[in-house]
């Protein structure tokens, strides 16, 4: 994609090819003296694609500063990088990550349309650095200066007030109209929406938390935090083999994810190229949901009755209709007094897209646990981040659906909401959003 940067901008410089050594794995004379990863050779086979790449056995980073006195090797954990540059900003389809955090901004009085712009170009730059394993450009804190990349991804996207601040109304899409009220919502206002949103996920808690604070101390005079959520995952590598996540209910979350390799993946979840608006391209619609859940109204069913609720076995994720996991469940399938195995009103029926219309989301949320009140009620559930080409067609069917008799909104409370559209992943000299900022 060409340049569109004005002059006297800086956006992420593009990198030099490779050289000979990076596309064979193999480490100068001079990198392995200096006993640091070189950023040539993690970046030497990989595509602008948005995929994490292994490198395991590297030693650590950063690979701009100077070399430490004593190196240790990273494990293939630690070595994972995510790309910045792509079609799609990563972050969306990349696999769950052990910490994440969610930050969202609104523009302080006096920042326009121009300050967002050098905003965007600096947090790029930022991201860019971090997710490759280097120190941040300037006042770095050397928080990960140990922990590599860690498959660190870190995604942006504009609220619906957004456009007003920057004078950009005309360019907001439809898609991004607020969300419908719902009967379950419990919203605390000062914890939703926002002008710009930020995702950030790694392996690695320090790393994850390093991205944080690096992109709270770009935003400088032009933006002030407006909301900000810590959750995780289940840390990769813990089991043998990559497992669906279990959420806080003890409930398999998850299962019927679309994935990649289904051919109306991309339809579902990403904007065409030829969508509109135009900078949207490639890019894709995030709904946020702070849902709390009432662990103790929850663990006083018995396991029978939280799969009822669910309509899947605790233990398994396999439907109540008999299975595995992947089985795909029989919502006809009676008992021996003519009673439906899966209820009427469970969870993952409802939920079905062949229940709603053919409503897909690709669902990528982190637990969070914000500690236990004076009375011993814990503070925890889901930060619901879920991903859609278009959210009237994915998320707000399927919502109006559970609000209308789902069993397991007895037991969750959505304390805090919000719509972002994140725009498509930034070409090599671009930063996100440019095409939106300067078309």
């Amino acid at each position: 994609m060409a340049d569109q940067s004005t002059p006297g901008t800086s956006a992420p410089s593009a990198r030099k090819a490779p050289s000979p050594e990076a596309s064979t794995g193999t480490a100068s004379p001079g990198d392995a003296s200096r006993g640091v990863m070189s950023r040539r050779r993690l970046l030497g086979t990989a595509g602008a694609t948005g995929l994490t790449l292994g490198a395991a056995g590297a030693a650590v980073g950063y690979a701009a500063a100077p070399s430490p006195a004593k190196t240790v090797p990273l494990t293939s954990v630690g070595a994972d990088m995510a790309m910045f540059h792509g079609k799609h900003q990563p972050g969306i389809t990349t696999a769950l990550q052990a910490r994440g955090h969610l930050i969202a901004f609104d523009l302080t009085a006096g920042a326009g349309r121009r300050e967002a712009a050098a905003l965007l170009r600096r947090w790029s730059v930022t991201a860019q650095r971090l997710m490759a394993g280097e120190a941040a450009a300037h006042g770095d804190t050397d928080v990960a200066r140990d922990a590599g990349p860690s498959s660190l991804t870190v995604t942006f996207g504009f609220g619906h007030s957004f456009f007003a601040r920057t004078g950009l109304e005309k360019q907001r899409p439809i898609a991004l109209d607020p969300l419908p009220d719902f009967s379950s919502d419990h919203l605390d206002k000062s914890r939703s929406d926002g002008d710009l949103w930020v995702q950030i996920g790694a392996n690695d808690a320090l790393v994850a938390f390093h991205a944080l604070r690096a992109i709270q101390k770009d935003t400088g005079t032009a933006a002030r935090v407006r909301w900000q959520m810590n959750g995780f995952n289940r840390s990769p590598g813990a089991t043998a083999a990559p497992l669906t996540a279990r959420n806080l209910m003890g409930q398999i979350d998850g299962t019927r994810n679309p994935k990649p390799s289904e051919p109306d993946f991309d339809g579902r979840i990403f904007v065409p190229a030829s969508g509109t608006p135009e900078w949207m391209a490639n890019g894709s619609y995030a709904v946020v949901r702070r849902i709390r859940m009432l662990l103790d109204d929850w663990e006083k069913l018995s396991g029978k009755a939280q799969e009822d609720v669910i309509g899947r076995k605790k233990s398994t994720g396999a439907p109540l209709s008999g299975g595995t996991e992947t089985t795909v469940m029989d919502l006809d399938k009676t008992d021996a007094d003519g009673n439906l195995v899966v209820p009427i009103n469970a969870h993952a029926r409802i939920t079905r897209p062949d229940q709603n219309g053919g409503a897909a989301m690709l669902r990528r949320p982190f637990s969070f646990h914000d500690g236990i009140d004076a009375e011993g009620t814990p503070d925890a559930g889901l930060l619901f981040v879920c991903w859609q080409a278009d959210p009237v067609r994915g998320f707000v069917p399927v919502q109006r659906k559970l609000d209308r008799g789902d069993a397991l909104s007895e037991f969750i409370r959505h304390e805090s909401s919000g719509l972002f559209a994140v725009p498509g992943g930034a070409a090599e000299g671009e930063y996100v959003g440019q095409r939106l900022l300067e078309g």
